[in-house]
């Protein structure tokens, strides 16, 4: 058991007008959080608004010029880990979500990170990019769920006809996702970051 609630952010990890994501993020917030011992919230990167990364100096020094970039760092460092959603695009992750990692640099250092991707054959490979990213920011890796959603799981405007039927599957791996990032949350940090 923790000593205190733990928030863990749901980060709504695409932007496309017509997305799924967000509704698919809400759905993976209300069933991880059923039985779980910390706090799951959305992030959604659509409302964070963040332009294309303008910073002058790089990330790593966290000389932040514009306010934006400033307000990014304390919604990030709010948080105890997170847990990103996102679709698979031309075996990639979305550009609004690297550019929302590339803003910050020690804000991600050592907080435990799961994530679960979707597309018609479960996002594997943007599975494997991410997973690499995140391991660059100092990030705490745990498992990642992948959703398989085919052009027979949404109907005439792209939206999910039964998101229980189509997601209901990956239940138990996100209950792991949950037990793992717990766990990574009762560990000391491997190298604590200097703030």
């Amino acid at each position: 058991m923790l000593a205190k609630q733990q928030h863990i952010a749901v980060v709504i990890g695409s932007t496309r007008p017509t997305r799924i994501c967000a509704r698919i993020a809400a759905w993976a917030c209300e069933g991880i959080e059923k039985d779980s011992d910390l706090h799951y919230e959305l992030l959604d990167l659509a409302e964070v608004d963040l332009p294309f990364l303008d910073e002058p100096l790089k990330a790593a020094l966290g000389n932040y010029q514009n306010e934006y970039t400033r307000s990014w760092s304390q919604t990030v460092e709010s948080y105890d880990g997170f847990l990103f959603v996102f679709p698979q695009y031309n075996w990639g992750y979305p550009a609004v979500l690297k550019n929302a990692l590339d803003y910050l640099y020690r804000e991600w250092h050592e907080k435990p990170a799961g994530f679960i991707t979707y597309g018609t054959r479960g996002g594997v490979k943007a599975a494997e990019q991410f997973t690499e990213v995140l391991r660059g920011l100092r990030m705490r890796v745990v498992d990642h769920v992948g959703a398989v959603i085919t052009d027979a799981d949404v109907d005439e405007d792209w939206q999910l006809r039964d998101i229980d039927a189509t997601l209901g599957p990956v239940l138990p791996a996100l209950a792991a996702i949950d037990l793992q990032l717990t766990e990574a949350l009762a560990e000391p940090q491997r190298h604590p970051v200097q703030r």
